[in-house]
Parts: C-alpha cells; sequence; structure tokens
C-alpha cells in the first residue's frame, strides 16, 4: 500500500508552555526604558533561544496531538499514529519539521486544519527529501523507494574517499579484527588520534539505519575499536566507504505485495565471533 505524504514546516504561535524554573534575560535592546535600565526580564514563557526551548516546544506539541487522537509510539517518541476502522495516519516530529502520512486523503486535510489552528504552519506539499533520505514513488506499481545517495555522496567527500576504487563488500572475506591491532608506538597513536574514525562510523551508521542494513555487520565489528584504533582497523572502514562508492544507487524498497511482511537474507560466508556466538 503506498501512502499519501505531505510535509509541512511549523512554528508554534507561542510555546505556551510554562517554565519549571526561574530564568531572567536582559532586556532586549531598543525596549531599554532609562527607568529600568538597570533591570532584569524574568520569563513568564519559554522561548527560543533558551536550553529549555526544544523539550518544552516538544512536550506541547506532545500534548496537543494527543488530544487530536494520536498515540505516540513507545520506541520512537517521535512517531505518532492514529487509526480509525481501516483509515491509519502517521505523524513524524523532526524539531518543528512534521512528515504527514496516511491513506486517506480527507483525513490528512483534517489534520492540517486541526494543526493549523493549533501552531502557525506552512504546507510544502509532498514530501520528496527528508534527513538526507530521498524519497521516490511509484503509485502504479505501488512501491516505496528511499534512496540516500546524495548523503553517501557527502560522507565519501568528507572523508576523501569520492576518488577511491569501488569494493564489491563491506567486508572482504578472512578480515578479522582484533586488540592486537592496536597501535603500539607512540607515533603511531599520535598518527591515529588525528583520524576521525568515531565520526565515519557515525557516519555509516546513519546510512545503515536509513535504508543500507547490509552493512550492519561490518559496522558492527569497525564500531568497537572507536576509542582505541589501528591502521587495520581503519583500513576495514575505509572498505565500507568503498563498497559504499560502489553501491549508493543501491533503493531500499516498500511495497509491491498485498499481505505486509519482512523478509531477510545473510551471506553464510560470514562467521560470528566467539563471543557472538
Amino acid at each position: 500500500m503506498i501512502l499519501k505524504s505531505g510535509k509541512w514546516t511549523s512554528k508554534p504561535l507561542s510555546l505556551m508552555q510554562k517554565l519549571e524554573e526561574d530564568v531572567y534575560m536582559t532586556q532586549p535592546e531598543g525596549f531599554v526604558t532609562p527607568e529600568n535600565a538597570g533591570k532584569v526580564c524574568k520569563l513568564q514563557r519559554s522561548i527560543y533561544g533558551l536550553n529549555q526551548a526544544s523539550r518544552s516546544w516538544n512536550l506541547h506539541f506532545n500534548d496537543a496531538i494527543k488530544e487530536f487522537g494520536f498515540i505516540r509510539n513507545e520506541d520512537e517518541p517521535c512517531v505518532y499514529k492514529k487509526f480509525s476502522g481501516s483509515i491509519v495516519s502517521f505523524l513524524i516530529l523532526c524539531v518543528d519539521d512534521i512528515l504527514i502520512i496516511g491513506n486517506d486523503v480527507p483525513t490528512l486535510q483534517s489534520i492540517k486544519t486541526w494543526l493549523s489552528s493549533c501552531f502557525s504552519m506552512k504546507d510544502l506539499g509532498e514530501e520528496a527529501y527528508i534527513l538526507g533520505v530521498k524519497i521516490y514513488r511509484d503509485r502504479y506499481r505501488r512501491l516505496l523507494s528511499l534512496s540516500q545517495s546524495t548523503y553517501i555522496d557527502k560522507v565519501l567527500k568528507r572523508f576523501s574517499m569520492q576518488e577511491s576504487k569501488r569494493g564489491f563488500l563491506p567486508m572482504r572475506h578472512g578480515i578479522s579484527l582484533s586488540n592486537e591491532m592496536f597501535p603500539s608506538m607512540p607515533q603511531e597513536r599520535e598518527r591515529m588520534s588525528q583520524i576521525s574514525y568515531a565520526s565515519a562510523i557515525g557516519s555509516i551508521m546513519y546510512a545503515m539505519i536509513c535504508s543500507r542494513s547490509d552493512m550492519s555487520y561490518a559496522l558492527r565489528m569497525t564500531s568497537r575499536y572507536q576509542t582505541n584504533h589501528g591502521e587495520g582497523h581503519y583500513i576495514a572502514v575505509k572498505n565500507i566507504l568503498k563498497y559504499l562508492r560502489r553501491t549508493k544507487d543501491v533503493f531500499l524498497v516498500y511495497g509491491g505485495e498485498e499481505e505486509l511482511g519482512i523478509k531477510g537474507y545473510t551471506d553464510a560466508n560470514f562467521q560470528t565471533d566467539k563471543d557472538d556466538s
């Protein structure tokens, strides 16, 4: 089932969230009167710029959206769902961007109307790109595809791998990473400390979580050595990037079948470590 979706960006008419503690701020420039020049302002509500602002906005939005019948996902607190018979709607919140997905257009419109009554909203239309993920639709074949090719290009450029060879596997057969590969000489430790190993792992992990689960095994093996890594560990990470360069246009595809189901595949050549068996 291909769901219709749209993206809205929102700004609260007022955060309308009372502060739980006393917060003071200097008087805004241009609003200082001579008789009150030495005074400060005590905030009654949360405003942008406060450390508490993001949390206050999230709490306020959560209270508001629940009034409309949405249920918060326990595992993903920024995902909300609403069911009414065969009609299903999902709402995804990312800071002040909202992605609305559903299988009934009138219901989606009613959600937009209700949100507009609570917040200052702007409808950006059908979503095609969000958080580094490109969305492709084939409504005739009932397919929805996710691609991170643009994001992967940025990652490759960030780690100077945009002109590297193209790898055929995220981790070559026979590679064994261990603590024995840690740098032993001071010069080697100093050189490895200049390498953004953890940043590379984090960048690859975002792609893995969103659309590239085929890298999960290789990333699990290399992520163990973020605090202390040697040349061999970093070579394994670069092999993942080489593999990404060859497969950056691979899509994650949903739909095409009447019944929802999950199919998983694994390479029998991969062997688990002794501590994972």
